[in-house]
């Protein structure tokens, strides 16, 4: 390469370009003679190969999902991987058919999520010799995150917070499983106590409700009890006749007294190469 200046491409003039101000083209570097293994090219030391389901959002017998291991600027970045330890090329008919099917399954699975424009799909390959394909989420109305740098946009954006991280990740696991396999990622846990804030707020207008004339203080009656997570309105026996009526949960629920709701806590994902050439 000349050491004169050269002139910028004209992408780093698109809208979509993530940099501006003074930049410089890098000098290219001699072809090396013979390049350097993948990891994985010794199927003995593949960590996806050695990951256990555990990690993974979503599996099936052929085909497992995983994310990264922790939230980033984009609402969804997930891999898809072949169970075998197989590249694209390497891929028998059967799953070569099943590869794309699987592809446009999981690319309607994350354009299902809320906020969601467009869904990337990527192959690069020179990191990893195991199969895996990155589904990347664009966010609706972001056009300046169109084509082709929503990859380094997804490392400049500010992380998306991690309850609505978690909640999409199961989301998608839910979504794949309607067509069989097993989710793996589940939502985030819910915070079931009010905050201490609007506790006191709550009780100290409760304190000082009146109806009628001002100054007229009414006698504010005991909060419905709690049964499970549905609220269940307690009545006193009838006057005169001893009976007794039995409680009724409160409306808009639609849950039973003393259900429980499930909870649980979203499996660990594992460790993802950050390097787009992954």
């Amino acid at each position: 390469m000349p050491d004169t200046p050269q002139r910028l491409p004209a992408f780093t003039y698109w809208p979509t370009f993530p940099f501006e101000g003074d930049l410089r083209v890098k000098r290219l570097l001699d072809p090396v003679p013979v390049e350097p293994p993948r990891h994985g090219d010794n199927p003995a030391e593949c960590r996806a190969c050695g990951a256990p389901d555990e990690a993974y959002i979503w599996v099936s017998d052929r085909w497992r999902v995983r994310s990264l291991d922790r939230p980033t600027g984009l609402p969804a970045v997930l891999i898809l991987e072949s169970r075998s330890h197989l590249d694209l090329g390497d891929l028998p008919n059967m799953l070569a058919a099943e590869l794309g099917v699987m592809t446009v399954r999981l690319e309607r699975a994350i354009r299902s999520l809320d906020g969601v424009a467009r869904v990337h799909v990527n192959r690069w390959g020179d990191g990893a010799a195991h199969l895996h394909l990155w589904f990347l989420a664009r966010p609706y109305g972001r056009l300046q995150l169109q084509g082709t740098f929503l990859a380094l946009w997804d490392d400049i954006l500010p992380p998306i917070p991690e309850e609505q991280w978690r909640e999409n990740l199961a989301l998608v696991a839910a979504w794949l499983a309607e067509f069989g396999g097993r989710p793996l990622a589940e939502p985030p846990r819910i915070n079931w106590t009010a905050p201490a804030k609007l506790s006191e707020e709550a009780r100290a207008n409760d304190e000082s409700s009146t109806f009628g004339d001002p100054g007229t203080t009414v006698e504010v009656p005991e909060p419905a009890t709690k049964t499970g997570n549905s609220a269940a309105m307690v009545r006193e026996p009838a006057h005169g006749n001893g009976e007794d009526l039995s409680a009724e949960p409160a409306e808009g629920n639609g849950e039973e007294p003393g259900a429980k709701p499930a909870l649980s806590t979203p499996q660990p994902v594992a460790e993802a190469d950050r390097e787009r050439g992954a």
